[in-house]
């Protein structure tokens, strides 16, 4: 049987030619490979990095990365991480690597960037309707039989319309379902136990669909850690353990799939749905993608393992401008860094703060002691790293000694 990843097709990334289409990289890389620019092990900067770079940090990566599989292990609980996160092969294989047993994507489209890699087990955590992209899974299900799929389902309706667009594309092997449980006022999944029990029943009827498990999403109203959103996220967690429990008999699986797990509440997930009784073997598989890379924000304040994990991805602006005693305009705007849970937070200007972000500018506003000058370079931690991959096509990984030490490619 193939790897979970095809090896050699991620290890040609570092064929590809590094030209003008990589904002941030130096243009004395024009013409190298990613293979050439590792060879030589460059000081960033000093090869002449343009404001803004995006880099991710080999050491804090490699760390996060074994405590996450350490934690994992320890909980005896799998990760299939969510590859929305990074979009990257190079980075998914390393999480391969270090044991992620599949690859979590939201859409089709995210599906065939995996599946261009070779990726073998994938998640979809949605329900699937649209009848092109079931007409392609089902291709790529025949054609290949170490390919396997799951998506959810939380609606008879959409049940049915898997079935007829399966159909019609005369798919031979069934694609795997997990009913999904949803929060009321929360994001999709059913409501209640009558709609799962609905429409695990008709995944059963279906001929081209296979009850494999139940899947939900704990974090869909927020990411309150403290006791009010506990008290939100642990009746929740105990409603989908139930569901699996109840539906047993139902499952078309000698191993039942239980999955939740952002990277929030991935600790009371792993308390939730584990210990289950003899005669159901159950699966107990988390989503979790940030930890790979951690934050200086969100994921600072949240997460279980805040404490343990590194923030390995980080944006350097250079001040532009110094139009007032204390504030300054650099060179890092929306199109380059997140802003929908945090704004960046600058490294060694600890009383200065970004208090606005345009297309392109960011306004520091200077505080205590802290002191820039324009042509000055200042890096910024991030908060929310799904929504910086998607703005970098291709991301310098640095040493500890600021070298690069490889060239990771993103497909979004």
């Amino acid at each position: 049987m193939a790897g979970p990843i095809n090896a050699a097709a991620v290890a040609a990334l570092a064929d590809e030619p590094v030209d003008w289409k990589f904002k941030g990289l130096p243009a004395a890389w024009w013409g190298s490979t990613g293979a050439d620019v590792r060879a030589r092990r460059p000081d960033l900067f000093g090869d002449g990095a343009l404001g803004p770079v995006c880099v991710l940090h080999a050491e804090a990566l490699e760390h996060n990365l074994e405590t996450m599989a350490a934690w994992c292990a320890q909980r005896g609980v799998e990760l299939a991480p969510h590859g929305k996160t990074h979009m990257a092969p190079q980075l998914l294989a390393r999480q391969f690597d270090a044991g992620a047993c599949a690859v979590t994507v939201a859409t089709v489209s995210q599906v065939r960037v995996f599946r261009a890699f070779g990726v073998r087990d994938v998640i979809v955590a949605n329900e699937i309707v649209d009848e092109a992209g079931l007409h392609w899974l089902g291709d790529e299900l025949d054609a290949d039989p170490d390919f396997r799929v799951t998506c959810w389902a939380d609606s008879v309706a959409g049940v049915h319309a898997m079935t007829a667009a399966l159909t019609a594309a005369g798919t031979d092997r069934p694609v795997g379902v997990c009913v999904e449980l949803g929060m009321p006022d929360g994001r999709t999944g059913c409501r209640d136990q009558r709609e799962v029990d609905e429409v695990a029943r008709a995944v059963v009827a279906s001929p081209r669909l296979r009850l494999v498990g139940v899947a939900g999403y704990e974090a869909a109203l927020g990411h309150d850690v403290g006791p009010e959103g506990l008290a939100r996220v642990r009746p929740y967690l105990a409603g989908l353990r139930a569901a699996a429990l109840r539906l047993g008999p139902l499952f078309e699986t000698d191993r039942v799939l239980a999955t939740a797990g952002g990277s929030t509440y991935f600790d009371a997930v792993a308390d939730a749905l584990s210990d289950w009784p003899a005669g159901l073997s159950v699966r107990t598989v988390l989503r979790s993608g940030c930890y790979l890379t951690h934050d200086d924000g969100l994921y600072a304040r949240t997460s279980p393992l805040r404490a343990a994990l590194r923030p390995a991805l980080s944006v350097w602006a250079q001040v532009v401008s110094r139009p007032q005693a204390d504030l300054a305009l650099l060179t890092m705007g929306r199109r380059d860094v997140s802003f929908d849970q945090d704004m960046p937070t600058p490294r060694g200007l600890p009383n200065s703060r970004v208090t606005k972000l345009n297309d392109q500018h960011a306004y520091l506003r200077l505080g205590g002691d802290d002191r820039v000058a324009v042509g000055d370079w200042v890096q910024f931690g991030i908060s929310h790293p799904c929504t910086v991959f998607d703005k970098w096509p291709m991301i310098p990984m640095v040493d500890d000694d600021g070298r690069v030490v490889d060239l990771i490619r993103t497909f979004f």
